[in-house]
């Protein structure tokens, strides 16, 4: 009996125990899962299943064709919708270095300014003829050869100066009767630059002059010959202009931003690539009071000494404005961080400091200083963004299917506007890429053709022409477009299925049509035509030759889907 009571209070106080124990565990799954679910509901992001670019911390309405808004799936390692990783032997290869924003109350720093040399507008001259008649003989040959004044430099045939002196045979002997006649007529004769030595040697000899010398009137350097040898020239038209070469202008673009920060007769310190040790001090002189509307620039000018005769028109400077000082300047960021597209603004931030994850933002731009630029709105105090290797990361960001500057386009901005940035292309490049054109057509071609044997040859020839571009000189954004193209013809030409050179196809042509909108001199016209059914109906583009559409992206299915967005060439 007393064993049995024994058994049951040891059974009971075990029960108990276990109780507890099971209920708390269940207890503390249950927190853990709500806290698990209260991080993932934190985190969570919508996006529109038209348009994957639009992405909200919120539900709603899509902005561009109002769906309503579907959560953004998350990758397995926890990423958003707009964040890819990247391997921290990928980071070491590539150099990529990342600052931690902070704010600066004040900056006093160097402005720095990009221009060129440029004539002295206020010394030139134009050496006029003084008489009608015809060029026999032109002296100055050449632009840019010097000239005395004083100096002859043509000589011109002229029948009005012909029968001028027979007037002045008969006034000279008149001269003794009539002295205010003889006076009129060597004025005349004045008038058209003809010296009194020549008078005099006309009027000794009895001997009729056919050809007059021209004398130039100022010294300088020819900037431009206006006539040739046998052209006929009329009173005051030029023979040619000449330029001073004693003082120079330097001329360099402000943008809009920096105006308030020049004022004339600020002092500013001039550099050349050409004499990278020698430094040209000088004032501001002159501030253009009109802003270019394409550039959002004015031009600012300071007049330079060139007695040493150093500086030559069209050389490229530096300005650097010193004490410039902007007061509540904000967050800073280098310029080395920002990407510019034409349309917007582009930095990557990486959210975790501990993990090598990186995502764009867009930014608002403010003025900039020195080498570093005020952010007016896009980042926060204490954020961490690329300073180094940015277009590395995007290329990253491109090949991970990720939202980048080059294959997507954010909110309010289209692909129409993203193929019309702007950029500087090398000359040579832009003529070595305008060769390649028509291999690109054959390629579009054969997409049109939907024919995967004919898309690989094709996309392999155009790969080969393209290695011998010389590329070297490329840097940044064009750089980037460049190597992207390359890549997507290497995946073009590996590919077995018409789908997946397709989907190649679509960033190769975004690439493209930038690098090829910013060639000079396009000739016959090129047409930029677009699909908004392609690409997941997010919308694709390509070049065509002829303004007729023949969408590679469907071939047979919707040979005739799209419209011409832009013609290049005009």
């Amino acid at each position: 009996m007393n064993k049995s009571i024994v058994y049951i209070v040891l059974a009971a106080i075990v029960g108990l125990g276990l109780g507890y124990v099971l209920f708390n565990a269940a207890e503390e799954q249950q927190d853990t899962a709500e806290e698990s679910h209260n991080h993932e509901n934190a985190s969570q992001m919508w996006t529109c299943s038209m348009h994957p670019q639009i992405m909200r911390e919120e539900p709603g309405d899509c902005p561009i064709c109002g769906m309503d808004l579907i959560p953004a799936e998350s990758s397995s390692d926890g990423l958003t919708a707009n964040q890819f990783k990247m391997t921290e032997n990928a980071l070491a290869l590539a150099n990529i270095q990342t600052t931690v924003v902070g704010t600066s109350d004040a900056v006093s720093e160097a402005l720095t300014l990009s221009g060129k040399i440029a004539v002295n507008e206020d010394e030139t001259a134009t050496q006029p003829a003084h008489f009608d008649g015809r060029v026999e003989r032109l002296l100055v040959s050449s632009v840019g050869q010097e000239v005395r004044k004083g100096q002859e430099v043509a000589t011109i045939y002229s029948p009005e100066l012909v029968a001028a002196q027979q007037e002045l045979f008969t006034a000279a002997k008149l001269k003794g009767a009539q002295p205010k006649l003889y006076a009129a007529v060597r004025k005349k004769f004045k008038n058209w630059m003809i010296s009194d030595a020549l008078l005099d040697q006309i009027e000794e000899t009895g001997k009729t002059v056919t050809r007059f010398p021209i004398y130039a009137s100022f010294s300088g350097v020819v900037s431009e010959i206006s006539v040739n040898e046998g052209a006929h020239v009329m009173d005051g038209n030029p023979i040619f202009k000449i330029a001073d070469l004693s003082t120079v202008w330097a001329e360099f673009d402000a943008y809009e931003s920096q105006i308030n920060q020049l004022k004339k007769g600020q002092s500013i310190r001039i550099s050349s690539n050409a004499y990278p040790n020698k430094i040209f001090d000088a004032e501001i002189s002159f501030i253009d009071p009109v802003l270019d509307t394409q550039s959002r620039t004015v031009t600012v000018r300071a007049t330079l000494n060139n007695a040493e005769d150093l500086l030559k028109p069209g050389m490229f400077v530096e300005a650097k404005v010193t004490g410039v000082s902007n007061k509540n300047s904000g967050l800073m960021v280098p310029a080395s961080a920002v990407m510019w597209t034409g349309e917007r603004s582009l930095v990557y931030v990486k959210p975790n400091a501990n993990a090598s994850i990186f995502e764009m933002r867009e930014v608002t731009l403010g003025e900039k200083i020195g080498d570093s630029y005020s952010i007016v709105s896009g980042l926060s105090n204490g954020e961490e963004i690329v300073t180094n290797g940015t277009f590395t990361v995007d290329a990253a960001a491109q090949l991970s299917g990720k939202k980048s500057m080059m294959n997507a386009t954010s909110e309010g901005t289209s692909t129409e506007e993203m193929n019309t940035m702007r950029m500087q292309l090398p000359k040579d490049f832009q003529s070595q890429l305008k060769n390649v054109v028509p291999n690109y057509l054959t390629l579009k071609d054969a997409f049109v053709a939907s024919e995967v044997e004919h898309i690989s040859s094709a996309a392999a020839n155009l790969q080969v022409e393209l290695q011998s571009v010389e590329n070297q000189d490329l840097e940044g954004m064009v750089k980037s477009h460049f190597e992207m193209i390359q890549q997507k013809l290497k995946a073009i030409s590996a590919s077995e299925t018409l789908e997946e050179q397709r989907a190649a196809f679509v960033i190769l042509n975004e690439n493209m049509v930038v690098l090829v909108n910013n060639i000079s001199g396009i000739a016959p016209d090129l047409y930029v035509q677009s699909c908004p059914m392609a690409n997941n109906s997010k919308g694709a583009v390509w070049l065509s030759s002829s303004s007729e559409i023949r969408n590679p992206y469907y071939g047979d299915a919707m040979l005739t889907c799209g419209s011409v967005i832009d013609t290049l060439g005009l």
